[in-house]
């Protein structure tokens, strides 16, 4: 059964994909103005149920690797996610059937839409993480050992790219990609993780477009009815408001190929508690007067705290107010293994990973509304 995407959805998933990209991702304004001209170009984008794929057909995983500071700076080309695609059936003299989402965060939430559309294949509503991770081996497709990386596509803006038809192993997967993108500007499209239909029914965390989509729909609703905003996007995806106040420090540089940092948010209001909040593209660690109140695998994601705009980490700026919210993390982030890959200690902290109560829905629906239907 299929589902699409139309130019009227663009502004709602934009909105709903940078909530869930906790800060990363990249901020998706260019790409969603892009998507808007290929919607117009090529017509709805289609949506296909990760449960109900063939189980022999093929299928890349794609998305922007790099620092999201870098994609302020250096404006994509357009094509770089379609020509890796072609790449890669080139290296391996077959076509795909399907693009597959490789994080449901912000920019990288748009470009695999706009890559199916210009290679004229439908985009699987789901993703290899229910969120956005700043590395390649976190994703939920590579966390049970029968799935490789490589061959990986990569091409850059201009002309260049390159394959890697085979690694060790996904770190050194990552850190080859890593090493190329700074090379090619600190950011590059990318086509690999190759799926067959069965691996992408079994992984996938699914249905995360029509979270998107749904979550931004809501949003957008609040807004016009004058609700709070903040409290709507939280108990939609079963967190909470952890703190509503004012960004009074924000420390980030460029380095490898991700934006890292940390930054500091005065609360509003009498006692004026302080939360503390390291990152690497994404949310890692919220502590909130020296207290650690969420860490990945769950979801820290930063607002505006009028209107719910997603602000991602290359937006962050003194002064300006917001709400953090803390949101458990997909299920499938939280096993032994995915904990070993995308908790807190794959990140260098000496910190036991203690899940927030709950899980992010998985089957597309926020406050009620199903799946994307049209």
């Amino acid at each position: 059964m299929k589902f699409e995407i139309t130019v009227d959805d663009v502004e709602a998933v934009a909105i709903g994909a940078g909530i869930l990209g906790t800060g990363g991702g990249g901020d998706p304004y260019l790409e969603s103005i892009q998507l808007r001209r290929e919607l117009k170009k090529y017509g709805a984008q289609q949506l296909i149920d990760p449960k109900m794929v063939k189980e022999d057909e093929l299928m890349a995983v794609v998305g922007m690797i790099g620092a999201p500071t870098a994609g302020i700076e250096k404006l994509q080309e357009g094509t770089e996610l379609v020509r890796a695609v072609r790449l890669l059936e080139d290296h391996l003299d077959q076509k795909f059937d399907a693009i597959v989402i490789a994080e449901i965060g912000g920019a990288n939430s748009m470009g695999p839409l706009i890559a199916g559309l210009q290679a004229g294949i439908p985009t699987v509503d789901g993703d290899g993480m229910g969120r956005a991770f700043p590395e390649l081996q976190m994703s939920t497709f590579l966390f049970h050992g029968d799935v490789e990386v490589t061959p990986l596509a990569m091409v850059e803006a201009g002309k260049g790219s390159v394959v890697i038809p085979t690694t060790i192993d996904a770190l050194w997967s990552e850190r080859l990609a890593r090493n190329l993108a700074t090379s090619m500007g600190a950011t590059a499209g990318l086509a690999g993780v190759v799926l067959t239909g069965k691996q992408v029914r079994d992984y996938c965390v699914p249905y995360t477009m029509s979270l998107a989509f749904n979550l931004g729909d809501r949003v957008l609703q609040a807004r016009a009815h004058g609700e709070d905003v903040s409290e709507v996007i939280a108990s939609s995806l079963g967190g909470k408001v952890q703190l509503r106040g004012k960004i009074i420090d924000v420390f980030r540089r460029t380095t490898r190929g991700f934006a890292r940092g940390n930054l500091t948010i005065e609360g509003f209001g009498g006692a004026v508690p302080r939360l503390e909040i390291d990152f690497q593209n994404e949310f890692l660690v919220a502590k909130q007067d020296g207290e650690v109140v969420a860490t990945v695998p769950d979801m820290i994601c930063i607002v505006a705290e009028e209107t719910g705009e997603p602000i991602s980490t290359e937006r962050l700026h003194y002064g300006t107010r917001v709400s953090v919210l803390v949101v458990p993390g997909a299920a499938a982030l939280k096993t032994p293994e995915a904990l070993r890959v995308v908790g807190p200690s794959a990140f260098g902290y000496d910190i036991k990973f203690k899940p927030l109560p709950g899980d992010l829905p998985d089957n597309g629906e926020v406050f009620g509304r199903g799946r994307i239907s049209f």
